[in-house]
């Protein structure tokens, strides 16, 4: 279609943003039968979406208890009930499963496609808004909205042109990686409008630690750890001080779900003062177990030097390195390790301090804490309050949420209860 003719159309929605939640929204549209078009100012839709889970896309999360499964959500789970009813998790994965992708489920209930492959996700939605015949016109930034004397929206600017439309849907997305285009455009937007928006922070981001030792353990991974985290030397308020879940050690600190689920606790709290993370690398033992397999591991190869020692606990770099903490030289042979050091070792097995320096950027942050003020929205509709002819959908919300399928779904979730909602409610008011 040319650039003029295209422009020309009213269209019945435009969709600005061409992540999943977008996507998904325009593709529901587009079933509606509606005239639906797509804008996206990077070269390709989804880039984001490609580069989750490390490229194997974590797609939803198997719980389909909404109720339980809106726990997650923290405060804002109050608000996602209505829109969870609309399109729940067995609703995402009947969805993608019709469309011709198997998926399976891990650890933690979190599903992926059983290709594991991004890619797939990114090929059910690209075939979902082409069977809705949507258009897409990339390349293309918003500059801003073109109001009408009624107070609804007329228009988008566009290159010094404009695109009109019944009903917008914003699907812009957070802050975090940038690179990808997420750079919170619509965050402006909203305010101009006269909405509510939160400052955004890194939110589900690795940890910076100030130990030197740590960086030499670069890529070792542990599947269960349980952190507590500490200031002052006290535990934080019962109820948010305990996380579990796999870590993995970087050159700069650490990550992994457990890590990035603590990280919006750690933010609030490095404000006030330094923070200490009390790491338990054996969970599943206790204090005496944990001594009597170190005593075990000793005797086994009494003669070796703590340096060549093997164990079936921990990687043997993580415990030469933690033997080195507890005092213990690598030269000694296991033999001559005192009483005092081998405590002293599984002291630090069961409550490893780990110092935090900081966090890193929003270009490693999994999502964005902060957004358009929840009280503002109608999620029955995901209509705005504000706008009667706006809707807004994905990390654009101020939703808190932990890793393990999460963000995505509210994604789908929002991302389809505005798209049908939008189609269906285009008058002008």
């Amino acid at each position: 279609m040319a650039k003029k003719a295209q422009n020309q159309i009213i269209w019945d929605v435009v969709v600005i943003g061409g992540g999943p939640a977008g996507m998904m929204a325009a593709g529901t549209a587009g079933a509606e039968g509606k005239r639906v078009l797509l804008i996206e100012k990077n070269a390709t839709l989804g880039k984001k979406l490609l580069i989750t889970g490390g490229g194997r896309c974590n797609v939803t999360n198997a719980e389909t208890d909404t109720r339980k499964l809106l726990e997650k959500f923290s405060k804002a789970g109050k608000f996602l009930f209505s829109a969870f009813s609309q399109f729940s998790t067995q609703d995402a994965l009947d969805f993608f499963n019709s469309l011709g992708m198997k998926t399976k489920v891990e650890n933690e209930l979190r599903v992926f496609p059983v290709s594991n492959k991004a890619q797939s996700v990114w090929n059910v939605l690209n075939d979902y808004m082409r069977e809705g015949k949507v258009a897409i016109k990339t390349y293309t930034a918003v500059e801003n909205f073109v109001m009408a004397k009624d107070g609804t929206i007329e228009s988008v600017r566009i290159m010094g042109d404009e695109i009109k439309a019944k009903t917008f849907i914003l699907a812009t997305g957070g802050k975090s990686h940038p690179e990808t285009g997420s750079t919170g455009d619509g965050f402006g937007w909203l305010k101009e409008l006269g909405h509510t928006v939160i400052d955004t922070a890194p939110s589900l981001v690795p940890v910076k630690l100030s130990d030197p030792w740590v960086k030499d353990l670069s890529g070792i991974s542990l599947p269960m750890v349980r952190f507590t985290i500490t200031q002052n030397g006290e535990r934080l308020p019962a109820g948010r001080q305990v996380h579990k879940g796999k870590m993995l050690f970087t050159h700069f600190g650490i990550s992994g779900p457990a890590v990035l689920n603590m990280s919006g606790e750690i933010r609030e709290r490095l404000e006030y003062a330094p923070v200490t993370l009390m790491a338990d690398l054996l969970p599943a033992l206790d204090h005496k177990q944990v001594d009597t397999a170190m005593l075990e591991s000793f005797q086994g190869e009494i003669n070796k030097k703590f340096k060549n020692i093997s164990t079936e606990l921990l990687p043997d770099k993580l415990m030469q390195a933690l033997g080195i903490l507890a005092g213990i030289d690598s030269e000694t042979p296991c033999h001559s390790v005192s009483r005092e050091a081998r405590l002293q070792l599984v002291q630090l097995l069961k409550a490893l301090p780990l110092h935090v320096s900081g966090l890193l950027g929003l270009e490693k942050a999994v999502i964005t804490s902060g957004g358009i003020a929840l009280e503002e929205v109608d999620f029955k509709t995901m209509r705005s309050r504000k706008v009667p002819n706006l809707y807004v959908t994905g990390d654009i919300l101020n939703i808190a949420r932990p890793t393990g399928g999460y963000s995505l779904q509210l994604c789908w979730t929002t991302g389809f209860v505005a798209g049908q909602h939008a189609s269906n409610n285009t008058p002008r008011i």
